[in-house]
């Protein structure tokens, strides 16, 4: 681990000088406090801040590291985009950290490949390349913070830290108040007319 010392000779910050050296612990507290503060910007309605926060965030080796780390010890790590690239090994991991710059980046296209679905037909599945994918991480990273701040209380799809049993009780307890509608009707109007 490197140590920046100052000209005084106090230690400024311990930044890492490999993968291995990293201090995750440290990585994670770094990245919460940050999005905290974009969500209480956020809440308050400072934008100019969260912005300048989101930006802020971003652009720290904390956020950075989480973001690589986030897409390469999932399932999809061991496939690879239109580059044939994977971040295998952590001197490649490494290297990914210092890659993830807003500065001339450009997403590469998706790779195309066809999964069977339950019907024996089968639907098309994008893959992005590995960098593509940290960069929609990292920058996810400074965006679930104002999301999660300004969306609906009693939205449960796709929502972080939230389930289908958070639903059904919210069901039962809009359901069970006496003014409440007695039948609910769900229904897939386009499944069943197979329209495709």
């Amino acid at each position: 681990m490197r140590v920046s010392v100052r000209k005084d000779g106090s230690a400024l910050s311990h930044a890492p000088d490999n993968w291995y050296a990293v201090d995750w612990r440290r990585v994670e507290r770094n990245v919460r406090g940050m999005q905290i503060r974009i969500a209480k910007a956020t809440r308050e309605g400072n934008w100019r801040r969260g912005r300048a926060l989101q930006r802020m965030l971003t652009r720290t080796l904390s956020a950075k590291l989480y973001a690589v780390r986030r897409v390469t010890q999932n399932q999809g790590a061991r496939t690879a985009g239109v580059d044939r690239e994977l971040w295998d090994s952590p001197e490649s991991r490494w290297l990914a950290v210092g890659r993830l710059k807003r500065r001339g980046y450009k997403p590469l296209p998706l790779r195309r490949v066809f999964i069977p679905k339950a019907n024996e037909k089968e639907r098309p599945l994008g893959i992005p390349t590995m960098r593509d994918r940290a960069m929609q991480a990292l920058y996810l990273l400074a965006l679930e913070p104002v999301s999660e701040s300004t969306s609906d209380p009693n939205s449960y799809g796709f929502r972080l830290n939230r389930s289908t049993a958070d639903a059904m009780s919210q069901i039962f307890v809009a359901m069970s108040q006496k003014g409440s509608a007695r039948w609910v009707l769900e229904a897939d109007i386009k499944g069943c007319l197979d329209l495709s």
